[in-house]
């Protein structure tokens, strides 16, 4: 199969460390104790693109191969058994979610890895090729997948449990003739509302209007009148495929004067940037103060309920009453009032 022609760019990154019990991407600047998992090269084309520098992101043609090197890193004071595979990986409910143990899909069965298991020295790093190869039948569109980079602790004599670790990249493959999708997105409805804590969360909605799935980063400014506040950072990952719309949510963690506020979101997915303005009415109503109003509110409400209930209630049985007696003789029916004859006296 004839092999990608990209120019790649080698890069020097600290690995991201595996927490136990966890999974873990690749992260830029993070370093510890643990297995790391990173890449050492890019494409060239890619160089600006901060999410490329942290996962495999691509377009290529069917029939297609892409290689890249990743490096494998024990930063740990044990000597590892670590193992290498590729597994399945899709968005849903605007998350990248990969699948539990190693289970596999298309993307993940075009990938080859030039180690399944590496021995490593506490210390020891070490580069192994990873190379994609896309059918020449495989259909238009984007996959999803992941590479894993993993260690298992022996269960314990009182149990059969055994603790997986991982690290990952990502991987975000679109295929199809020609070039490759464009990336882009629309903000829309900018708003606060009460955050899980003390503090407000301002909220956009999020459309991707391009080809590429997004993963949204950005920032917030609150400006009125000399104030300034921020720049607040996005605090959810929010991953949102094609076609598809996601909310982004930026908790404003510090106390603000009560007012309107003028608001700049500038958000953006690798190097598609995107800006909008709005308007916010601070404080906001936290949740626990809703919740604790809820009950009292509740209260007042069923009360004016069975007030009415029992007023309707009580006209309906008085008017059967009424009804009742006149039908029996004992209750004659109203007479229209008259005047009474004025009287004469000597």
């Amino acid at each position: 199969m004839p092999l990608a022609s990209v120019a790649l760019v080698a890069f020097g990154v600290p690995a991201a460390p595996a927490v136990a019990g966890q999974e873990q991407w690749q992260a830029a600047g993070r370093d510890g104790d643990g297995i790391g998992l990173r890449l050492l090269e890019i494409p060239a084309a890619r160089v600006d693109d901060p999410r490329a520098h942290v996962y495999v992101i691509d377009h290529v043609k069917p029939g297609a191969t892409i290689s890249r090197r990743v490096e494998v890193s024990n930063d740990s004071p044990d000597r590892q058994q670590i193992e290498l595979y590729a597994g399945a990986a899709a968005i849903k409910g605007n998350a990248f979610t990969v699948s539990e143990g190693r289970g596999g899909n298309e993307l993940s069965d075009w990938v080859s890895l030039g180690a399944a298991n590496l021995d490593l020295a506490p210390g020891q790093r070490k580069p192994v090729d990873v190379d994609i190869e896309v059918p020449r039948t495989a259909s238009k569109g984007e996959r999803y997948g992941a590479i894993w980079a993993q260690v298992s602790s022996a269960p314990e004599r009182s149990g059969n449990v055994t603790q997986v670790h991982r690290v990952g990249i990502r991987l975000y493959l679109d295929i199809g003739p020609g070039g490759e999708p464009p990336t882009d997105f629309r903000i829309d409805d900018v708003a606060a509302e009460p955050g899980t804590g003390e503090f407000p969360v301002v909220t956009a909605r999020v459309t991707n209007t391009g080809g590429r799935a997004l993963d949204m980063t950005g920032t917030l400014t609150l400006t009125k009148k000399s104030i300034r506040a921020g720049p607040f950072k996005v605090t959810n990952g929010v991953t949102i495929p094609p076609g598809q719309s996601g909310q982004v949510r930026i908790e404003v963690d510090q106390s603000l004067p009560a007012g309107v506020w003028d608001a700049r979101l500038v958000l953006a997915s690798g190097v598609v940037e995107r800006t909008a303005d709005g308007r916010i009415t601070l404080p906001v109503t936290t949740r626990a103060a809703m919740e604790t109003a809820k009950p009292g509110w509740l209260v007042y409400s069923l009360g004016t309920l069975a007030a009415l209930a029992i007023l309707v209630v009580f006209a309906a049985w008085h008017l059967a009453r009424r009804r009742s007696r006149r039908e029996e003789g004992d209750d004659p029916p109203d007479q229209p009032a008259t005047a009474a004859p004025d009287r004469q006296t000597a």
